[in-house]
C-alpha cells in the first residue's frame, strides 16, 4: 500500500478529521473518522482510555472529510474500513448522521470491498433517534456496529468505565438487549476491555455476570464475533488503568466460548492483548 498507518495514535489529536492506522481488531488499514477535531467528548471517563485532553482550532467539516477520505482510499492496496471512532463517542456529534451516511456511500462507491464501522459505548442508544437510526443502518450492507460491554454490573461498571452522566447500567443494557434483538444479522461486534483499575481486577461474580449478559445479547442472532482485548497503549490516566496478563483475556475468553457451545451459538471469539 502507499499510504502509511499512523504509529502514534495522538496524532488524531492534532485535529485530523481522517487518520489511517493499522487496527489489529480490523486486521488491516482501517480509515479512522474523527468527529471531534477540536476536542475529546465521550460519555465516559475510562481510565484506560488512550486520548489525552486537548483543544484546537479546527472544526468537522463533512466536505474535508469526504475529500479525505476518497484520496487515501485512491492511494491504498486495500482498506478493511471507514471506523468511526477518533476523540470520543461518535454519537455525540451533532454532525454523526450526515457523517456515517456520507461515509456509506463513500464506501459503496470507492471501496466496496470495505466495511463501514462504528465503535460506540451504547450510550448514544438510550436517545430514540439515534436508536433507529442505527438499527436502520445494521440492515445495510457492509456495516457494523462495534458495541463496548466492559461489564456485566453496575459496580464494575462504574469502575471500568466511570460514566460521566447518571446512566443507570440495568436500564443501557436493557436497550442493548433490545437493539441487539432489531439488528441485522452479523451486524453487530461485542468488543470488551479487560485491564486492571486501581489495582483491582474483574472478580468471578462480576466475570460470570458479563458472560450471561454477553449471552443474552448473543441470542437474537445479530452478534458477528466478540472482541476481549487488553490495554496496550499509553493514557493520560496512567498507571490508574493497568494490563493483566494475556492469560486472564483467554481464561475469559475460553469461558465464553463454552457458554456458547452450550447455548448451541456459533460466534467467533478473539482475544486481542
Amino acid at each position: 500500500m502507499n499510504v502509511s498507518p499512523i504509529q502514534d495514535h495522538r496524532t488524531r489529536e492534532r485535529g485530523l478529521i481522517v487518520y489511517p492506522v493499522y487496527s489489529r481488531r480490523s486486521k488491516g488499514l482501517s480509515l479512522g473518522v474523527n468527529l471531534f477535531p477540536s476536542h475529546k467528548l465521550c460519555s465516559f471517563d475510562c481510565p484506560y482510555c488512550e486520548v489525552f485532553p486537548f483543544q484546537t482550532d479546527f472544526s468537522f467539516d463533512i466536505e474535508l472529510m469526504e475529500s479525505a477520505l476518497i484520496e487515501t482510499i485512491g492511494t491504498a492496496s486495500e482498506v478493511k474500513d471507514l471506523c468511526f471512532s477518533g476523540n470520543g463517542e461518535p454519537t455525540l456529534s451533532p454532525h454523526f448522521k450526515s457523517a456515517l451516511n456520507r461515509a456509506c456511500l463513500i464506501c459503496r462507491d470507492h471501496a466496496p470491498s470495505a466495511q463501514v464501522v462504528v465503535i460506540t459505548n451504547g450510550t448514544g442508544l438510550l436517545k430514540q433517534d439515534i436508536f433507529d437510526f442505527l438499527i436502520a443502518k445494521t440492515h445495510e450492507e457492509r456495516f457494523n456496529l462495534w458495541l463496548k460491554v466492559d461489564a456485566g454490573a453496575g459496580e464494575w461498571f462504574r469502575t471500568i468505565d466511570r460514566p460521566k452522566a447518571d446512566v443507570s447500567f440495568p436500564a443501557l443494557m436493557e436497550k442493548m438487549q433490545a437493539f441487539t434483538a432489531g439488528a441485522g444479522r452479523n451486524a453487530v461486534t461485542i468488543q470488551t476491555m479487560l485491564c486492571r483499575v486501581n489495582h483491582a481486577v474483574p472478580d468471578q461474580r462480576e466475570a460470570a455476570a458479563w458472560e450471561q449478559a454477553v449471552l443474552g445479547l448473543a441470542g437474537a442472532g445479530s452478534v458477528r464475533n466478540v472482541h476481549i482485548y487488553g490495554k496496550a497503549r499509553p493514557g493520560p490516566q496512567d498507571p490508574l488503568a493497568q494490563a493483566l496478563p494475556v492469560s486472564f483475556l483467554e481464561e475469559r475468553a475460553d469461558s465464553l466460548r463454552r457458554a456458547f457451545k452450550r447455548a448451541g451459538f456459533d460466534i467467533p471469539i478473539e482475544t486481542f492483548a
